[in-house]
């Protein structure tokens, strides 16, 4: 689960429907903030007076196309994402982009959840947004991420093992985890010790589980383990 709110995006674009496109897409549908300017000279405007996490810049623009604005803006921050949208598509002009300093060139007519995965690919690299990972699980929360489970008595901080075990688990919750998978995702191999290795890692999380009467990891008699989650 990613946090959006608190990241604030530039778009600059002078085809007012597409401005919108963009706006309805990134702020309404992936909880960006966003402010939209149509030509280049208001958005470097917008951009003296704001603080933004990322730019997404039209080329064929009024007054400053995007080429001159990621100069301008580079001169001012030399670390900002910037993406460049375009019509068009000539091998010289993505070179011209990324001379310029982006670190995405997307061509137009172009899918919007592609651009989506686009910019949460650039903010996470750039160290802008943080992934976090949290699982409910009946009384405890599981943070994947930092490998804690915890309760309001008190966090269990697990092994790397014990922390990839329960996350497979917890996406398959009240499903089947099969053996298979979970010793092919953990452990990378599928042999009898490792096996019995798993058993024991098993016997582990529903010790830590035990608290909640409402939560159980239960053995699927030859097929693997299902963690069940009683509301």
């Amino acid at each position: 689960m990613l946090n959006n709110k608190s990241i604030k995006i530039l778009v600059a674009e002078d085809d007012p429907n597409l401005s919108i496109l963009l706006f309805d897409y990134l702020h309404k549908i992936l909880g960006y903030k966003v402010e939209c300017a149509g030509d280049g000279r208001q958005s470097w405007k917008l951009f003296q007076q704001g603080s933004f996490d990322m730019c997404i810049l039209d080329v064929m623009m009024p007054h400053l196309d995007g080429f001159e604005l990621a100069e301008k803006i580079r001169e001012k921050n030399s670390s900002i994402p910037i993406i460049f949208l375009t019509a068009r598509g000539l091998q010289e002009d993505r070179v011209k982009g990324f001379k310029a300093g982006c670190d995405d060139y997307v061509t137009k007519p172009f899918n919007s959840e592609e651009l989506g995965l686009r910019i949460e690919a650039i903010l996470k690299r750039c160290g802008i947004i943080q992934e976090e990972e949290l699982y409910h699980i009946g009384n405890y929360t599981f943070d994947a991420v930092n490998m804690v489970l915890s309760s309001h008595k008190g966090s269990q901080s697990l092994t790397t093992k014990e922390s990839a075990l329960l996350r497979q688990l917890c996406r398959l919750m009240n499903n089947l985890l099969t053996r298979e998978k979970a010793l092919k995702e953990v452990w990378g191999d599928e042999n009898y010790f490792v096996g019995r290795s798993m058993d024991v890692f098993i016997a582990r999380l529903r010790k830590y589980l035990k608290g909640d009467p409402n939560v159980r990891i239960i053995n699927v008699h030859g097929a693997g383990f299902r963690l069940e989650v009683k509301e």
